[in-house]
């Protein structure tokens, strides 16, 4: 339990120190929020939500795909 204070403490002491890690880190940030948000709401639709209508039909057309013949 010390090594993972001591580990935890380290980092936590090492970003309140950055002067350019911060603005860096603050870009990742917004280049994964474009990743997981925007992106998937314009090149992902959820195709199972609007062709089928309820879990029954959703369920079924995956397992028919999951057994397929190869």
């Amino acid at each position: 339990m010390y090594y993972l204070k001591k580990i935890a403490y380290f980092y936590i002491d090492g970003f309140k120190n950055m002067k350019v890690g911060k603005k860096l880190w603050l870009i990742v940030a917004i280049k994964f929020f474009i990743f997981f948000a925007i992106l998937k709401i314009f090149f992902f639709p959820d195709i199972l939500q609007t062709k089928f209508d309820n879990d029954t039909q959703r369920s079924n057309f995956v397992i028919q795909n999951l057994i397929k013949n190869r």
